[in-house]
């Protein structure tokens, strides 16, 4: 009888074993316990490979013997790519070490180098002895063979290579849904890149367009036939979803600027890098090194008032500014120095905010500080200056020799200056009770709601140019820096065109806990103890406890 129920009992649990696992496998499911579900995707993103229908393959470079930081990074890398997997059966990973064959290493460096994946030189001197470590922290994505780069990791020239990390792991799920959106969306959105009002050639933005043409359709668009057809302008310009005014130098008309206004009433979005001061470093390369800031009046200052800001005829200075190189020396003996510029602030950015959530610092160049309205219009500062500024009223002689002489920091005390800012809402036409210029079919005193985005400086935009050839943009190729003037520009555009939600991906919080090293390094002894010979007096004394007992039992 105890026979019998024995072998009932078996079975009972065979069977019971088998449905579990049939169960299981037809009705799998995970559940995200993070606080910051850190391992959720969000709908965008799963969105974006929905309807896949050709494998999209992802080789990731992110492989090797790591430290511990790199290790963090690695392994959310590999998460976050599951969870994508898990939403389609057509993604496809490669996990390659581009250095691990020493035959190949040198090649691998070279063209990875070519191609635009910048390595990380990681230097360690933990253990007393210097090594360094290269690193390539990049990914490719290809689909329908289309590919696109990955960055895995947000540098920053202020930060930590701790806070790096964590900033990478926040933004991993926007880096690839980003490249997935590249691969998969078609081009929809139009932009106009304005031209007629002396605006930067397309040389000294070439970086910028390059850098926004995987997402959009661009196309010059010149307000010079204003003039003779303002209507049929006004008509070609509504075609365009954002219009971009990159550093105009010559005055608008008011014929141009009631076809800009009606632009904007239509729900039209509009970039504004624009200067109340005429000055930039290449002013001062002349025999003195000197020049004298003057006002540039583009007759738009109505325009601006109207819609809720003012950019003041005035220079931002900053103590916490980028660095500029000169000779120092006479003759043979002059050598390149780096030396603080204050007219070269180094903007914070908003924390609180997508465009700018994890930037890094942002450089300007004879900046003018903004003024903000009261009126109907949601206004977000993005960029300020620090709070050791001090302002420069227009016909002041600057001169290069001044950055040999300590700043007076006792008058740097005007504290932040807005150098950027968000504008968002229902505006009010600037030719509202106005007589117009000339007619307009169907005039509109009051806009769709839509965004504008103001900038005091056209030389953020504007990248190198060394033998006619555009450097990249953000990118000082005398001091070896890089700032975060592509990002936020990229970030700035994504905003106002998305219509996706992509950009909000970036506003995503997640909390990585690091070991502290100076405590780790202070205490190495101790911790060592605690993790080599406490599990062994542990073991050893459970083994004496067991024996005693046993012998007790049986002796």
């Amino acid at each position: 009888m105890k026979k019998n129920k024995s072998i009932l009992y078996i079975l009972a649990v065979i069977v019971g074993l088998i449905l579990v696992n049939i169960i299981s496998s037809k009705a799998y499911e995970r559940f995200d316990l993070t606080k910051d579900k850190r391992y959720t995707l969000s709908e965008v993103s799963k969105s974006m490979i929905s309807d896949l229908d050709s494998p999209l393959i992802i080789d990731v470079f992110l492989e090797g013997d790591f430290p511990s930081e790199f290790r963090l990074l690695q392994t959310e890398v590999r998460q976050i790519i599951e969870e994508f997997q898990l939403e389609t059966n057509q993604i496809f990973i490669n996990y390659i070490n581009p250095i691990e064959d020493e035959s190949t290493r040198q090649q691998y460096i070279e063209e990875l180098t070519r191609q635009g994946l910048e390595p990380y030189i990681n230097t360690d001197n933990s253990t007393g002895k210097v090594t360094q470590d290269i690193i390539f922290p990049w990914a490719y994505a290809t689909y329908k063979d289309e590919r696109v780069k990955i960055p895995l990791l947000k540098r920053s020239i202020t930060q930590g290579l701790q806070e790096q990390i964590t900033n990478s792991v926040q933004s991993l799920e926007y880096a690839f849904a980003d490249g997935f959106n590249k691969l998969v969306n078609p081009k929809a959105k139009k932009i106009a890149i304005l031209k007629g009002n002396g605006e930067l050639g397309d040389l000294y933005i070439a970086d910028f367009l390059q850098t926004i043409k995987p997402y959009y359709n661009l196309a010059q668009f010149t307000l010079d036939s204003v003039a003779s057809n303002p209507q049929g302008t006004l008509d070609k310009l509504k075609q365009y979803d954002l219009i971009v005014a990159a550093k105009p130098s010559e005055a608008f008309t008011e014929n141009e600027k009631l076809v800009l206004d009606q632009y904007t009433m239509s729900g039209g979005k509009s970039l504004w890098l624009t200067e109340s001061v005429v000055m930039d470093q290449d002013s001062l390369k002349n025999v003195r090194g000197t020049a004298v800031s003057i006002m540039r009046d583009l007759k738009l200052n109505d325009f601006f008032f109207k819609y809720g800001f003012r950019v003041n005829p005035t220079l931002v200075k900053d103590l916490f500014s980028a660095p500029i190189m000169l000779a120092i020396g006479e003759g043979t003996q002059a050598q390149m120095q780096p030396l603080q510029w204050q007219y070269s602030p180094l903007a914070a950015s908003n924390p609180k905010h997508s465009i700018t959530k994890n930037l890094n610092l942002v450089k300007f160049d004879f900046a003018s500080p903004i003024d903000t309205l009261k009126n109907g219009i949601k206004k977000t500062i993005l960029l300020q200056s620090s709070p050791k500024s001090k302002l420069e009223g227009a016909l002041t002689t600057i001169s290069l020799a001044d950055v040999t002489k300590a700043p007076d920091e006792a008058t740097y005390n005007s504290g932040p200056q807005n150098l950027a800012v968000l504008l968002e809402g229902e505006f009010t036409s600037v030719y509202d009770k106005r007589v117009l210029p000339f007619k307009v079919n169907n005039f509109q005193s009051q806009s769709k709601p839509t965004k504008m985005v103001v900038i005091s400086d056209g030389d953020i935009i504007k990248n190198e140019v060394i033998r006619n050839r555009p450097q990249e943009l953000g990118f000082d190729q005398l001091t070896g820096k890089a700032f975060g003037n592509k990002e936020f520009l990229l970030n700035t555009v994504n905003y106002l065109l998305d219509d996706t939600g992509l950009i909000n991906i970036r506003a995503k919080e997640i909390n990585i806990a690091f070991l502290d090293a100076d405590k780790i390094k202070d205490n190495k002894g101790k911790w060592q103890l605690i993790n080599i010979v406490l599990p062994l007096v542990i073991l050893a004394l459970f083994g004496f406890v067991f024996n005693y007992f046993r012998k007790k039992k049986y002796a």
